[in-house]
C-alpha cells in the first residue's frame, strides 16, 4: 500500500474512533478500569488525543511526534482492553465472547507498529 494512503488511512481511523468517545462516552467509561479517577474526563481526554493525533499524522511536520504518542495511547489502551476482558470473565459472558476479547489483546501491537512506521514516512 502506497505509503501516504497508508498513513490517511489510519489519520482516519484515529480520527473516527476519537469522535465515538464523544459520542459514546457511556461504553468507553464501562470499560475503564476502576482503580483510574474521573472516567469521563479521561474518556474524553483520550478521546481528543486520538482525534489529534490522527490529525497530526497527516502534516510532516507534527507527524513524529503524532506516532510516538498514538504509540503511547496505544499501549494505555492495552489496559481498558484488559479490563473488559477480566469483566467479561467474571460476568460470565458467553466463551466466544472471551476468546474475542483474548484475540483483541495482540492486535494492539501490529497498531503500534503501523503507527510507528506511518509516522516515520516523510512526504
Amino acid at each position: 500500500m502506497n505509503s501516504s494512503l497508508s498513513r490517511i488511512l489510519l489519520g482516519a481511523t484515529f480520527v473516527v474512533a476519537g469522535s465515538l468517545h464523544f459520542r459514546f462516552p457511556g461504553v468507553y467509561e464501562r470499560i475503564m478500569p476502576s482503580y483510574l479517577p474521573f472516567h469521563r474526563g479521561l474518556v474524553y481526554l483520550s478521546g481528543a488525543a486520538e482525534v489529534l493525533g490522527g490529525l497530526g499524522l497527516l502534516p510532516e511536520r507534527t507527524r513524529r511526534v503524532s506516532g510516538f504518542l498514538l504509540v503511547l495511547l496505544l499501549l494505555a489502551v492495552c489496559l481498558a482492553n484488559l479490563q473488559m476482558l477480566l469483566d467479561a470473565r467474571a460476568a460470565g459472558k458467553p466463551r466466544w465472547w472471551t476468546v474475542l476479547l483474548w484475540l483483541r489483546l495482540p492486535l494492539q501491537v501490529p497498531l503500534m507498529l503501523w503507527a510507528w512506521r506511518a509516522s516515520r514516512q516523510r512526504s
